[in-house]
């Protein structure tokens, strides 16, 4: 099941007005112009994990919520088999499938995430974004190059990188082939 821009962009304009918050208290909480805000709040422009992160987290809900429109209902445990949970497809074909998405009460949003071969994009700089919290991505196969603000590494087959995601951080598959990596994002203390 993959969320449909349109309905997240609903609830997204539909809790914004909730709460009587305006575009520029969004645009700001998301780190978007007003413009831009309003492009993905009316389903016009993609939303990037990281606006629906920061959306959420302004919110105070589970981005499940914004993505299905149900709360999270497990508290003991989830199984999510292989190949399943919840598909997200953003960002220039990388493609996230959360593993978790039916527990309640997360500290962690558990992703696995495909980061497409794109040829010439190594010999790119990597485009960087950020959100709150902190962020561990464990290489499964291809190869990886993660960008951390001016720093680069080189990760493949289990390499584990750990980081402050509000800073500048990107990756992007290398190698020839895409990237397959799980990608724990911990949300920030003060959630």
């Amino acid at each position: 099941m993959e969320p449909r821009i349109a309905e997240v962009a609903g609830r997204i304009r539909a809790l914004r007005e909730d709460m009587d918050l305006t575009m520029q208290e969004m645009a700001d909480a998301t780190g978007r112009s007003v413009a831009e805000y309003a492009a993905m709040e009316s389903g016009e422009a993609d939303l990037s994990f990281t606006f629906l992160y920061r959306a959420a987290e302004r919110f105070g809900v589970d981005m499940i919520e914004l993505l299905t429109g149900e709360n999270p209902h497990l508290t003991g445990y989830s199984v999510v088999r292989a190949g399943e949970g919840l598909a997200i497809k953003r960002r220039e074909g990388f493609e996230y499938r959360h593993v978790a998405p039916t527990f309640k009460n997360k500290k962690a949003e558990p992703f696995m995430v495909t980061a497409p071969y794109i040829a010439g994009a190594e010999n790119e700089p990597v485009h960087l974004s950020r959100h709150a919290g902190q962020e561990l991505d464990h290489v499964i196969s291809g190869r990886l190059r993660f960008a951390f603000e001016d720093h680069t590494e080189d990760l493949g087959p289990g390499d584990t990188v750990y980081y402050d995601s509000g800073r500048g951080h990107g990756m992007v598959a290398i190698g020839g082939e895409p990237c397959t990596f799980l990608a724990v994002v911990l949300h920030d203390d003060a959630r």
